[in-house]
């Protein structure tokens, strides 16, 4: 049975949560296409300039991204305590760079004498807009409209352009939003059109592992091209922030785990595998030999609407008031202890 959004995407029950668009038949988010001989690869550019500007919006954090040739893949955060701490200003300023105001948050901002009566209505407003700086569903009509606009005015045409609204996974626990992470992460070297973490353009893990080559070379600043502005990722561990707002894993340990995983599922590339299991899967205690299967091309077909160990996913059916949700078998396997 089909579910209304805010029932599947609750900030009491997790703030992450993985996120899918994808586009209609015959229409390319990037990629060649052989039958028009047209190239759309600049449009994966359009995705993360737009990423860009709305993450100085809305107060949610990007996890990890990868953009395909039909699709594309977001790990988001939701930063509920940062929406909350907004003065009723910044949501107006921040709400007004992506959209019009009506006129009495105009005459508001000018600074003009209003009633007691505009005064509620302004507050109204106010609380309204900042609830959707926290709202998934906006983030994502944000950024999908933006680019089909931009698409079909490329491809001088009218109608969709995306297949219908995204899909969304709520990721209970530390163990479902690595596993989620790193299979979003390998997408380019799953489909064969990348042969490591660092060459898999336009994802997460190549930004990352760029920003921190660029940190540690000090003739970057001299020597570089000017670059377009990236989004500015969710830190890990470790990056010197405060713990609540980064990632519950060392950023070395991810590199290790995503490059392992990545030479894992390439066939040509089975041979020379390390023995030495990645230490984080050791201490998130999760099996090995189902991580590699959750790694693997269409491994998104075992989970449906949320991924957790056993425990997460009972609790989350129990609250959803449903008897059974599909990944449970696999997540037991998964995430053993």
């Amino acid at each position: 049975m089909t579910r209304a959004r805010e029932q599947q995407i609750c900030c009491e029950d997790t703030p992450y949560y993985h996120c899918i668009s994808r586009v209609v038949r015959r229409a390319f988010l990037c990629g060649f296409d052989r039958l028009t001989q047209q190239n759309f690869d600049h449009r994966r550019q359009w995705v993360v300039d737009r990423l860009a500007d709305i993450d100085a919006v809305f107060c949610i954090d990007v996890c990890a991204y990868a953009i395909m040739s039909n699709h594309y893949h977001l790990v988001l955060f939701i930063d509920k305590p940062a929406v909350e701490a907004l003065s009723d200003l910044q949501v107006i300023e921040r709400w007004r760079t992506l959209y019009n105001g009506p006129e009495i948050i105009e005459r508001f901002l000018k600074g003009d004498p209003v009633s007691a009566a505009h005064k509620l209505l302004i507050d109204e407003i106010v609380e309204k807009w900042r609830e959707r700086l926290a709202d998934i569903s906006w983030y994502m009509r944000t950024l999908n409209q933006f680019i089909a606009c931009k698409a079909n005015a490329e491809d001088k045409c009218k109608g969709r352009f995306w297949e219908g609204r995204f899909k969304s996974q709520a990721l209970l626990d530390e163990q479902a939003l690595l596993t989620c992470m790193a299979y979003v992460e390998l997408n380019p070297i799953r489909a064969k059109i990348a042969q490591t973490p660092e060459s898999s353009d336009y994802t997460s893990i190549q930004q990352r592992i760029e920003e921190t080559s660029e940190c540690e070379s000090e003739d970057t600043k001299n020597n570089q091209k000017e670059k377009p502005p990236k989004m500015a990722l969710k830190p890990f561990t470790g990056d010197g922030k405060d713990l609540k707002e980064q990632l519950p894993y060392n950023f070395k340990e991810y590199i290790q785990l995503v490059d392992w995983s990545g030479r894992a599922i390439r066939d040509d590339k089975r041979g020379a595998i390390d023995d030495q299991l990645p230490f984080i899967l050791h201490r998130l205690g999760i099996d090995e030999e189902y991580w590699y299967e959750a790694m693997k091309p269409k491994a998104n077909r075992y989970f449906s609407r949320a991924i957790g160990c056993q425990s997460s996913l009972r609790a989350y059916a129990q609250k959803l008031e449903i008897g059974w949700i599909k990944g449970v078998a696999m997540c037991s396997k998964l995430f053993p202890a």
